[in-house]
């Protein structure tokens, strides 16, 4: 594993700005920003004219609270473009969601966007630990998908060397990570688990290959799988968070040094948290929504975007800026079995603590008489994948998530490589019930 001491990386000068300093630059652009939309997209006019309010009624940052939120949904209503703040002309990249669940939501960026994209993950490589001259391995999927050319861009603007590997073609993966010797690689958390397998299945020792830092996102993932992943690679496994609708990857960065929640990138994108239900704003601390303002993006200006993420905004820490903790799910993936609100990350906390079980799973969620069941398939290890084990492994993790969740659960322990592997974000919830008339 690295020597973090070694890699010192410098900060920029925003990182280690007094409170006060970073709230008056926060308020100067948000002024702008909310002019900006106000007077350049038709939505953000009839929005904030509807509830009364106008940029000059910004005089600080709790203010702020009196605008709008925007929802995903206000993206795909104006579909394809119609949320762009400035002429189609002057928009150099274009990137859209999957749109799988409907229209998929454009995001357009200028040249200037671009160029700050860059340097926001450039400053999370280096957060990570990663430092000029080091090999990055970009195994996010290229293409809309923001992941790709996100994390591209900004380790060139860190000073890295590239290695554009796209998703997919995992024995090709492990090929290249062995000659050409990286060391970051850039992936989601569910697909390194797809490289680790791989590893093993080539009977290679992942604990000597030359990755020293993995910088992990596009999907909430638990602490527990931190340290699976740290203990088989002997490496350092670090958080990055982001959304398109507000930039891409680079919102916010977890610290190699602390691991303790992502510092969000205050001078770009201002957070609060808000009560889901109400909308109404929490003091830190509190857990909630998080809710995000972009304040230097041209293309596409975001005012109060509903992340759906749920977490807490803390203190910071390695940096002054606040930290995010890790989003413990989303309040649109929350499932709730009869009658109690269950997140995809608290089945796999209470799995990753079965030694027979590997961390590949999926839940079924299904409709019996008048009762929800949830049903949750996992994968045996290949030093317990005999029925006997595979059987005790199950009743092991039915009473881990009764005693530790609430509600009892099916359990159905398969094979090693039963559940289909992810090459980019993982389906971890699979919803059979009828559909509601």
């Amino acid at each position: 594993m690295l020597d973090i001491a070694e890699r010192g990386a410098s900060l920029d000068p925003i990182e280690t700005a007094s409170q006060s300093d970073l709230a008056a630059l926060q308020l100067e652009r948000m002024r702008w920003s909310l002019t900006h939309a106000y007077e350049n997209v038709k939505f953000y006019k009839d929005s904030f004219d509807e509830a009364g309010v106008h940029p000059d009624d910004l005089q600080d940052l709790s203010d702020l609270a009196k605008f709008p939120f925007t929802t995903k949904q206000d993206l795909r209503d104006h579909y394809p473009f119609g949320m762009f703040a400035v002429p189609r002309e002057e928009i150099c990249r274009i990137h859209a969601s999957s749109g799988t669940t409907g229209k998929p939501t454009v995001v357009g960026y200028t040249k200037k966007d671009i160029e700050t994209w860059a340097s926001v993950v450039a400053r999370s490589i280096r957060a990570a630990g990663g430092k000029a001259g080091d090999k990055v391995h970009i195994a996010y999927g290229y293409g809309l998908f923001t992941g790709g050319l996100g994390a591209h861009y900004g380790a060139e603007a860190a000073g890295c060397t590239v290695i554009p590997m796209s998703g997919g073609m995992t024995e090709r993966q492990v090929r290249l990570i062995e000659d050409f010797k990286p060391e970051i690689i850039m992936v989601t958390p569910s697909y390194m688990l797809s490289i680790l397998d791989e590893y093993r299945k080539e009977g290679l020792d992942p604990r000597k290959s030359s990755i020293k830092i993995g910088i992990f996102g596009a999907e909430p993932w638990t602490n527990s799988m931190r340290e699976e992943i740290e203990q088989a690679f002997d490496m350092h496994a670090v958080d990055i968070y982001g959304l398109s609708e507000v930039m891409g990857p680079g919102v916010a960065q977890e610290c190699v040094e602390t691991k303790d929640g992502l510092h969000i990138w205050e001078d770009h994108f201002y957070p609060e948290i808000i009560d889901p239900v109400t909308g109404d704003v929490l003091p830190d601390g509190s857990e909630g929504e998080l809710v995000f303002t972009t304040l230097t993006k041209e293309g596409l200006p975001i005012i109060r975007y509903r992340t759906r993420d749920l977490t807490r905004l803390l203190p910071g820490t390695a940096r002054k800026m606040r930290r995010m903790e890790k989003i413990t799910g989303r309040s649109d993936d929350m499932m709730i079995v009869r009658g109690v609100n269950v997140f995809p990350t608290q089945i796999e906390e209470q799995m990753l603590r079965c030694e027979g079980l590997s961390p590949h799973y999926q839940i079924e969620l299904r409709r019996e008489g008048r009762m929800d069941k949830l049903m949750v398939n996992v994968e045996a290890t290949e030093a317990a994948q005999n029925e006997a084990e595979r059987k005790a492994s199950a009743k092991e993790l039915a009473v881990h998530v009764k005693n530790n969740i609430g509600i009892s659960v099916g359990v159905d322990v398969g094979l090693p490589n039963s559940i289909e592997r992810s090459q980019g974000k993982a389906k971890r919830v699979v919803d059979l019930r009828p559909k509601e008339e």
